[in-house]
């Protein structure tokens, strides 16, 4: 007998339905085709077990199965309950016409019970689009598969569960999920706030500015001036995610296993790899493609402390995702996209000692040391960073104030308002969301400046040996610090703040 049954495959973060073909005939031998990997093809022992320690029994005939598309490798322990549903309807030990019309995943355990899958909201989403009637899948994964509505999406604990709804002997509910609702109803805000930092007014001011611009940002001082502690801080003050941005992350995050019991996403992530990551870790692919640092802070922080201690081809790897939002991964058989839009938020001490021309620091750097030491940042790579904020460290009397600094959610606020402003702006653009995305063309149409301005520019531009590339960045920050004043046009003293956040591109710098 022959039977149909469907699972699916996840590329990238979409999708693909995997048709799972069963024939059980005369002669005895256990075949399973169509690109498998190890996990599956060690599946025949879970599933002979789990089938026995729950009354039912592999049958003793050839079983022949065939997953299509058979050139679409095929990976992981997800299949497990897909081919036991198959074998068991095939070989008739179950009566049903209904498995057809569901998506069946998960992972068996010995007794029959189901651990959890990567991937069930990209695997729900497809479903739903491609009309299958439900999609039955492991209880700690149902949260966020039962996202997607118009799907009826079962959690199932045990392969006894399934087995009795298609017997029609027990009833299994399907999971209720107002995304909507849950969404708003859990929106909370990170446990670090900028009202625990003691002085550093001119870094919150810049941090303001890069949130409300989606503005990348490094900070460039001594060890214990708090470079950590305010990166740390930087995703409160981010305005809150959209329910598309939610959805998007939550199907990254997804895809590597990282939700089970949350749902919906609804903080922005915050990633802080540690230096000795490798390009694979940071951009995503290995051979069996995954998303890697950069897209798993899509829509939040990607924090990279000490960045010299980066290996340089690491920060090289980046340039791209940077410009483009979006890594893609090519290798010989596939190619898969990544989403990667992200701000970037870097801290670095200004040599290998921590402390540039200090005469009262007990270690000093050779000029050889140092070159060697900002040769790791490259200058296409500073070129992609928007604003250079150099960090002091807090003298006592601020330290021991016990006053408290402005919070983070009032902040949040001015910040948020003027990303409202960036949305209408930019409302006819789907590409662009925020002034750090402008290209060129945009600049030029935003960021109209009058005459005091271009000379107050130039003028910089010459004194401070500001670089070429420094323009377009000085327009687009001037842009963001016009919107949290709720200025039409950018102004001189917008240019001049603007100016203040290029500290690499000023002669001593980095070559």
């Amino acid at each position: 007998m022959l039977v149909k049954v469907f699972g699916s495959a996840v590329f990238g973060v979409e999708a693909t339905t995997v048709t799972v073909e069963v024939n059980i005939d005369k002669g005895i031998g256990y075949h399973l085709v169509g690109l498998p990997d190890n996990a599956i093809k060690e599946s025949s022992y879970r599933i002979a077990a789990a089938l026995k320690n729950n009354g039912y029994q592999l049958p003793g005939k050839k079983i022949t199965i065939n997953m299509a598309p058979a050139d679409l490798r095929k990976e992981g322990s997800a299949y497990d309950l897909t081919l036991a549903m198959g074998i068991l309807v095939a070989s008739g030990q179950i009566q049903t016409d209904e498995v057809g019309k569901y998506i069946i995943m998960g992972e068996l355990s010995l007794d029959g019970s189901l651990q959890p899958i990567r991937g069930a909201l990209p695997i729900a989403i497809k479903a739903k689009e491609e009309g299958f009637k439900g999609f039955f899948l492991p209880k700690q994964n149902v949260k966020e598969a039962a996202i997607v509505s118009g799907l009826d999406v079962y959690g199932v604990e045990n392969v006894q569960e399934i087995i009795d709804f298609f017997e029609a002997k027990g009833t299994l509910e399907p999971t209720i999920f107002d995304t909507r609702e849950e969404f708003y109803k859990t929106l909370d805000f990170p446990e670090y706030d900028f009202s625990d930092v003691k002085g550093q007014e001119s870094i919150k001011r810049c941090m303001e500015i890069a949130a409300a611009g989606g503005h990348n940002l490094i900070l460039i001082g001594p060890p214990g001036a708090g470079k950590t502690m305010l990166a740390k801080r930087l995703p409160s003050i981010l305005p809150p995610m959209t329910l598309r941005e939610a959805l998007e992350t939550t199907k990254i995050h997804s895809v590597v296993g990282k939700i089970k019991e949350a749902g919906l996403m609804n903080q922005r992530p915050f990633r802080s790899p540690h230096h000795t990551i490798s390009n694979v870790a940071l951009v995503g692919g290995g051979s069996y493609p995954q998303p890697g640092e950069i897209s798993m802070a899509h829509n939040g922080v990607l924090f990279l402390d000490e960045l010299p201690e980066f290996k340089r081809e690491v920060l090289e790897v980046m340039r791209q995702p940077l410009e483009d939002r979006e890594v893609t991964i090519s290798r010989a058989k596939f190619t898969v996209t990544y989403p990667s839009s992200f701000m970037l938020v870097a801290s670095m001490n200004p040599s290998p000692s921590g402390f540039f021309n200090d005469p009262g620091s007990p270690n000093t750097s050779s000029p050889n040391e140092m070159n060697r030491y900002l040769s790791k940042i490259s200058g296409p790579l500073l070129d992609r960073i928007d604003i250079h904020i150099e960090v002091t460290p807090v003298p006592f009397e601020k330290l021991s104030d016990d006053r408290k600094s402005e919070s983070s959610s009032s902040i949040r606020e001015r910040v948020t308002k003027a990303r409202e402003l960036q949305s209408a702006r930019f409302s006819d653009n789907e590409k662009v969301n925020y002034n750090a995305q402008m290209n060129t063309k945009q600049i030029r149409e935003f960021c109209i400046l009058d005459e005091s301005s271009k000379q107050l520019l130039k003028s910089a531009m010459e004194r401070l040996n500001l670089s070429a590339r420094a323009y377009d960045r000085i327009l687009k920050v001037s842009r963001t610090i016009a919107d949290l004043d709720n200025s039409e046009n950018v102004v001189s003293h917008h240019i001049a703040e603007a100016i203040q956040y290029r500290s690499l591109d000023r002669e001593g710098w980095l070559g």
